[in-house]
């Protein structure tokens, strides 16, 4: 997730906030309507075409085409480690916030 979007979905959480606590909702705080499950998709996206990336170099290098560096091949591999763990740690922190959702009483 880009850092633009991090900041978009945290305007659009202390705007949430400010409304559930009766607050007042500055205008410098109102923030475009974004679909989550959107940005969700483009975030997936995103770690989807790093993966690939990662291992269009790893068989580039393994091919011996010119231009491939091991440093770079790592470096892709690891960036492409990371936006995955953070995906699952995402998706598995929606899951433990539906669950709890359910969970309450109505």
């Amino acid at each position: 997730m880009s850092t633009p979007e991090i900041n978009q979905v945290l305007a659009q959480m202390r705007l949430v906030q400010a409304q559930a606590t009766g607050g007042a909702v500055a205008p410098q705080q109102q923030v475009p309507q974004t679909d989550f499950g959107d940005l969700l998709q483009r975030s997936i996206d995103a770690v989807n075409d790093t993966q690939k990336q990662a291992g269009n170099l790893r068989t580039a290098f393994e091919q011996g085409q010119e231009g491939i560096d091991l440093a770079e091949v790592m470096i892709a591999a690891q960036k492409s480690s990371v936006s995955f763990q953070a995906m699952v740690e995402v998706r598995n922190k929606l899951v433990e916030a539906y669950k709890d959702v359910m969970s309450m009483p109505v």
